[in-house]
């Protein structure tokens, strides 16, 4: 398994286990049997609703003599309500709760988009909070906070474009380690690729399978799919492999980590064996040409009427 390696000497495994869309009473066998077959990288979040499933999961694989704290890469991220300083490590605090941890290995701001404190969920543009009025360098300095008292080893953003990461630079005390970005091949997003390497921060790729099971409220009409993306398909005949394996594989053979989510035993074996896979020269040079900068998550959902947030606004273009 690749490892990506930080100035501590850390080190992130480049495959993980993405947790969104798990529902409860299927994440808690997803990640025992991911823990049992070689996961060593686990991608949670508040909103996703599940993190106390997950930390039983993990308290008990650990019990078990499965793998050890040490072993393992926990992730989780700072949800849109609790942006401002104070409500930081308080946010922190309950996910460590709820996954049974002392501290993460890596914490993100999910986000840069702001909530009222009150409100997990929005239904009108009243719900939010403009980001002149809760700044990221605001939200940041409670994320220094969390690292500087040990309950993240790490810290970073999440959906983050290279001019909110730019201005965060400007002020953070702190740099941010990790971007958590969509990226697959019709997203290639190489731009903000290069600027992160630039600034040795790396990209962790999320639905890099095209996210198939989010809700139809999500999906745009006749929308593609990767997974049968016939140039994705020629190149898994050709290695022997399957689609989602290729895809996978091209994340981590770039050099960022991917974080697919399944709760179906073969399927997680699958992903992970990806790791195995190497792709030539020439299909790499292939897929780069199936770029489209097409989101599956375009943020639309930030954008209702009232809001101070737009798609152009959240990823700058």
């Amino acid at each position: 398994m690749k490892q990506l390696s930080f100035a501590n000497n850390d080190t992130m495994p480049a495959i993980g286990l993405g947790t969104w869309k798990s529902q409860p009473g299927e994440v808690y066998n997803a990640v025992r049997e991911a823990i049992r077959i070689g996961y060593r990288h686990i991608d949670c979040a508040f909103i996703y609703m599940n993190e106390a499933e997950i930390g039983q999961a993990l308290s008990d694989a650990i019990a078990a003599g499965e793998v050890t704290r040490q072993e393992l890469w926990i992730t989780s991220k700072l949800w849109n309500n609790a942006h401002r300083e104070a409500d930081v490590l308080p946010a922190l605090r309950k996910t460590l709760s709820d996954l049974q941890l002392d501290y993460l290995d890596l914490y993100l701001v999910h986000w840069p988009v702001a909530h009222q404190p009150d409100k997990v969920g929005v239904k009108t543009g009243a719900d939010f909070v403009p980001l002149n009025e809760v700044p990221i360098a605001e939200t940041w300095r409670g994320m220094e906070a969390a690292a500087d008292a040990g309950l993240a080893r790490h810290i970073g953003v999440s959906n983050f474009s290279v001019k909110k990461i730019s201005d965060l630079l400007q002020t953070a005390r702190i740099r941010p380690e990790v971007n958590q970005v969509e990226l697959h091949p019709l997203l290639q997003q190489q731009a903000l690729f290069d600027y992160c390497a630039s600034e040795n921060i790396y990209l962790t790729a999320y639905s890099p399978l095209g996210s198939g099971d989010r809700s139809a409220e999500m999906k745009a009409a006749n929308e593609p799919s990767l997974l049968e993306n016939p140039v994705i398909n020629d190149i898994a005949n050709k290695n022997g492999c399957t689609a989602a394996q290729v895809l996978i594989g091209w994340a981590a053979q770039r050099g960022t980590s991917v974080i697919p989510k399944s709760t179906n035993p073969g399927r997680l074996r699958q992903n992970l064996e990806a790791s195995n896979l190497i792709l030539a020269r020439e299909d790499m040079d292939t897929i780069a040409g199936l770029d489209r900068h097409f989101r599956f998550i375009n943020g639309q959902f930030w954008a209702m009427e009232g809001s101070p947030y737009t798609v152009a606004s959240l990823w700058d273009e």
